[in-house]
């Protein structure tokens, strides 16, 4: 089997083509053109293939795209999204990458779960690597892609979260959770009130979506003693669920308070790390 770094391929033709048109283009447009381009030369037959992209990559059986995934990554070869389609279009490919998450090597995990995303079969295997020494940022992404269905994996999620494994990320998780369970909400009711992380914590009553938490959020808002930045996510959370906060609040000598109004710094601007690392906790529009 011959490997081909299309990317590479792409790069020169992309090359050449940007410094015959020099100053043609504004850098925006370059932008918006380049993703286009792209996907043409994935059409496009070379000479030196006697097929295109994804031609080379359509002719071989679910077996041979895995094969040659497996040995992009360990020969170094760029692996292209032309590859990558094409294993995402083929339904049976999934059950042999499935293996390679728990076997593969790092690099080629991380294909492996940018390939499989949110399949429910992949699941289980995400939740097993989670629990595991590992790459933090293979984790997340495990979570990120878990949290899309995270009813599937309510029960395994709670009895993790009663054991101690990875209790913050089972909060993540939970919060994502549609169905109403009496036992998420007060998991996620009962860590509110520990009073750990609010701001965090808050944007997870947020996402869990229950309107039952509202006297919660608003004794805890009620607080003098909270900060700007607590105060700004827990009214969030209060908007989100369909309630309402409006008691006027002084934040003079906060922080984050005086940084914005003292500068002209937007709110968004400051929470924006905030925002990153709460995911669905955080939202802009209050100042």
């Amino acid at each position: 089997m011959k490997l081909y770094d299309f990317d590479g391929m792409f790069d020169k033709k992309l090359s050449a083509y940007i410094s015959e048109n020099a100053g043609r283009f504004k850098e925006e447009e370059w932008e918006d053109m380049i993703p286009a381009m792209y996907a043409k030369f994935g059409d496009t037959v070379l000479k030196s293939l006697g097929t295109s992209p994804n031609g080379y990559y359509a002719a071989m059986s679910a077996e041979e795209l895995v094969k040659c995934l497996r040995a992009h990554v360990k020969n170094g070869v760029p692996v292209s999204e032309f590859l990558c389609r094409a294993i995402e279009r083929r339904e049976e490919c999934k059950g042999m990458l499935l293996p390679l998450l728990e076997r593969g090597e790092e690099g080629l995990k991380q294909y492996c779960v940018n390939i499989l995303g949110s399949a429910p079969e992949a699941l289980p295997v995400y939740m097993r690597m989670i629990t595991e020494d590992g790459d933090e940022d293979l984790k997340n992404q495990c979570v990120d892609f878990i949290k899309e269905n995270a009813d599937l994996v309510k029960e395994e999620a709670l009895e993790n979260y009663k054991n101690g494994t990875e209790k913050p990320l089972m909060l993540e998780i939970l919060s994502n959770v549609r169905a109403r369970d009496g036992r998420v909400f007060d998991i996620l009711i009962k860590e509110f009130r520990s009073g750990d992380d609010v701001p965090l914590l808050a944007g997870y009553l947020a996402a869990y979506g229950d309107e039952g938490a509202l006297p919660y959020l608003l004794d805890k808002i009620d607080e003098e003693g909270i900060s700007y930045v607590e105060f700004r996510e827990l009214k969030y959370a209060i908007e989100a669920l369909g309630g309402e906060y409006t008691k006027p609040r002084d934040f003079s000598g906060d922080e984050y308070y005086e940084l914005i109004h003292s500068h002209g710094v937007s709110s968004a601007d400051i929470f924006s790390a905030f925002e990153e690392g709460a995911e669905g906790g955080t939202k802009n529009g209050i100042s």
